[in-house]
C-alpha cells in the first residue's frame, strides 16, 4: 500500500466526517458520554474495592491460645500461624495487655477483683484474603495450642457481598455501554454510506475492490471513535479531581496511579467502537 492510496483513504476519512458533520458530532458525543458514564463507573468500582480491600486487611481473626501455655510457648505458637498462606500477619496480645486494655476501658472499680489469670494470651490475625476465611479458621484450629479462633462472620460477609455486587454491576454496565456506543457508529457510518451510495455503485462499476472501497470508512470510525475516546478522558480527569477535592477527608486512588491504565482503556475502546462499527456496517452494505 503506497503512501498516495494512504493519504487518499485519509483524505476521505475527513471528508466523510465532515460531509455529514451533525451525525459525526452526534456519533462522538454519544461515544463520549457512554465511555464517561462507563470510566466514571469504573472509578468508582475500582474505589469501592480498594475501600473494601483495605477493609478486608483491618478484619481480624482472634485466636485464643491455650491457657495452660506460658508466655514463650504461646508466643511460639505465632510462628505455626504466620507461615499459613493466607494469613498477612498475626500480632501477639498477651493476658497482660488484654488485661491493661479492659482496664482502661471500664476503669478500675469495675476491674476490682477481677484476676489477670482471666484473660488469655491470644493473637489477632489478619488475612490476606476473606474469601478464603472459613478455610484458614479450620487450618488455625488444627494448630497445637489454640484454643479457641472467633471469625467475625456478618462483617465478612457483607465485604464479600459489596465486592460481589459492585464487580457483577460494572461487568453489566461496561458491556451495555459498549454495545450502546456500537450501535452509534454503526448507525454514523450508515448514514455515511448511504449519502455516498451513489458514489460506491460507480466505484464498483469500474472495478474497484472492497478494500479500496472500505478503508476511508474504516478511517473515518477510526478517527471518530479516537477522538471520542481522547474527549472522554480528558473530561473524566476533570471530573474525577474536582469529585475527589469535593469529598474532603475522603481518600480515594490518587488519578496519577490510573490515568495510563484509564487513558488505554478509553482510547483503545474508542478505536475498536469506531473501526469495528465501521467495518461491520460498511461489509453489510457491500455484502462481503
Amino acid at each position: 500500500m503506497n503512501r498516495y492510496v494512504v493519504r487518499y483513504y485519509f483524505t476521505e476519512g475527513f471528508r466523510g466526517i465532515f460531509l455529514h458533520a451533525f451525525s459525526s458530532f452526534a456519533a462522538v458525543g454519544v461515544i463520549t458520554a457512554c465511555l464517561l458514564i462507563m470510566g466514571s463507573f469504573t472509578l468508582v468500582a475500582v474505589n469501592v474495592q480498594a475501600m473494601v480491600t483495605e477493609m478486608e486487611q483491618s478484619s481480624e481473626i482472634v485466636v485464643d491460645i491455650d491457657e495452660s501455655l506460658h508466655d514463650s510457648a504461646a508466643k511460639s505458637v505465632g510462628s505455626r500461624i504466620s507461615e499459613l498462606d493466607n494469613v498477612q500477619r498475626a500480632d501477639f496480645v498477651s493476658r497482660e495487655d488484654s488485661y491493661n486494655a479492659s482496664l482502661e476501658k471500664l476503669g478500675e472499680i469495675l476491674m476490682q477483683g477481677v484476676p489477670i489469670d482471666t484473660f488469655w494470651h491470644k493473637y489477632k490475625v489478619y488475612l490476606k484474603d476473606v474469601q478464603y476465611a472459613e478455610e484458614t479458621k479450620r487450618q488455625l484450629e488444627s494448630i497445637p495450642g489454640v484454643s479457641h479462633v472467633r471469625v467475625e462472620r456478618d462483617l465478612l460477609n457483607r465485604l464479600l457481598s459489596i465486592r460481589q455486587v459492585v464487580q457483577t454491576v460494572s461487568a453489566v454496565l461496561i458491556v451495555a455501554l459498549l454495545i450502546v456506543s456500537l450501535f452509534i457508529m454503526q448507525n454514523t457510518i450508515k448514514l455515511a454510506t448511504f449519502e455516498r451510495r451513489e458514489e460506491i455503485a460507480i466505484m464498483r462499476v469500474v472495478g474497484a475492490t472492497k478494500g479500496f472501497i472500505r478503508w476511508p470508512f474504516v478511517v473515518e470510525g477510526f478517527i471518530l471513535g479516537s477522538l471520542a475516546g481522547l474527549l472522554a478522558y480528558f473530561t473524566q480527569v476533570f471530573a474525577y479531581n474536582r469529585f475527589e477535592g469535593a469529598l474532603g477527608d475522603v481518600q480515594l486512588t490518587s488519578f496519577s496511579e490510573l490515568w495510563l491504565p484509564v487513558l488505554a482503556v478509553f482510547v483503545l475502546t474508542g478505536f475498536l467502537v469506531g473501526v469495528f462499527g465501521s467495518v461491520m456496517t460498511i461489509r453489510k452494505y457491500l455484502k462481503a
